[in-house]
């Protein structure tokens, strides 16, 4: 799940990752995308406190986390981790 705000330069600069990945693995994972201005609960009740933070989830629980502007080979490492 990628927290992110359209103000935020880093969100939008890993935006395309997360897009790449969504097609990738497609059928194999969900990705989904929370505008932490539009849905500050949700925002609150991960925990947010920095974006851009991607937040891995497995049978509903949080597994691992990224904050930050990542490369693209950090987020297939997590999603092969918990895949």
């Amino acid at each position: 799940m990628d927290f992110w705000a359209e103000w935020c330069g880093p969100c939008r600069a890993i935006g395309p990752v997360i897009e790449e990945l969504a097609k990738e693995y497609d059928g194999v994972v969900k990705v989904g995308k929370v505008n932490v201005d539009h849905n500050p609960q949700i925002s609150a009740s991960y925990g947010i406190t920095s974006i851009p933070a991607i937040l891995f989830l497995k049978n509903g629980q949080v597994v691992d986390k990224l904050v930050g502007a990542q490369p693209k080979s950090n987020f297939v490492k997590k999603i092969e981790a918990h895949k």
